[in-house]
């Protein structure tokens, strides 16, 4: 397994800089948002150049494109809203291979209007089920045509809140496009805490034979806070890479929610704990 970042991490003004940050601190494995080639994240076109201008960017310095984002809430209760955002992130699915990754990055969403990874009570509802699952399928649609994989990961913000409402629409969609995205605190309230052991192994034990990639970031003991550098909480860290590796993942292990400041101790970290 190697590590890779957030491009957003490091906020740069052009992407020719991002990278360059991103090689000064030893890694080469970047989850790409458009936002860090000066585009919009969900942006109105892409074309043919800025495919090349970004494909070249990452080639020169022989780095890898893990990833790329295209989250937006997949249930927002505006159904315009939504999809004018499908349609956004099918143009993603269909240029992410030209510009250098297959695997796209998704938030299964929240019917909260105004912050895609604000839980809500009508959440658990069957329309928002029902909403996602219909988001899902146009986006599989391009993602199938394309030979794209599509990422989502448990979020308790979220529709898809836990390995186990992971598992039933991994069962319920039946494609090979859709994978999971591992990240071990996000699988976590404040009482859920005391029983980490057992909600990572059963995540592990549901999802394991799905993972498309993985992240790494702490739990704070507060949850408002964004910095959640991995290292700096309360997450059982030997536990979640051993649980990788029995996994049999190979995939890159991607830094996020830290700031520019803590990415030499995080890295430093994690490279500690996969080597164990």
């Amino acid at each position: 397994m190697e590590i890779g970042i957030f491009s957003r991490t490091f906020a740069r003004l052009t992407l020719g800089e991002v990278l360059d940050a991103v090689c000064v601190s030893g890694l080469a494995q970047v989850h790409f948002n458009l936002k860090s080639a000066g585009l919009a994240s969900l942006p109105e076109e892409l074309t043919a150049e800025h495919d090349a201008t970004i494909r070249g960017e990452f080639e020169k310095r022989g780095m890898v494109m893990t990833s790329i984002s295209a989250t937006f809430n997949a249930i927002h209760p505006d159904r315009n809203q939504r999809e004018r955002d499908i349609r956004r992130a099918c143009q993603i699915i269909e240029h992410c291979r030209a510009m250098g990754t297959s695997i796209v990055s998704l938030c299964t969403g929240t019917r909260d209007p105004d912050d895609m990874w604000r839980r809500h009570p009508d959440n658990e509802g069957t329309e928002a089920w029902r909403d996602l699952r219909a988001t899902l399928q146009k986006l599989l649609q391009t993602a199938e045509r394309c030979g794209v994989i599509l990422g989502i990961e448990p979020e308790k913000g979220n529709v898809v809140n836990s390995a186990v409402r992971a598992r039933q629409l991994l069962d319920e969609v039946r494609s090979p496009n859709l994978k999971i995205i591992m990240d071990g605190a996000n699988l976590f309230d404040p009482e859920d805490l005391p029983r980490m052991q057992p909600v990572l192994e059963e995540a592990f034990d549901l999802l394991g034979a799905d993972l498309v990639m993985a992240h790494a970031k702490d739990i704070t003991n507060d949850p408002a806070k964004i910095d959640q550098a991995a290292g700096t909480g309360r997450l059982d860290w030997h536990l979640y890479c051993r649980l990788l590796k029995q996994a049999s993942y190979q995939g890159p292990v991607v830094l996020h929610n830290l700031c520019e400041s803590q990415v030499a101790a995080s890295v430093a970290f994690l490279r500690r704990h996969l080597a164990l």
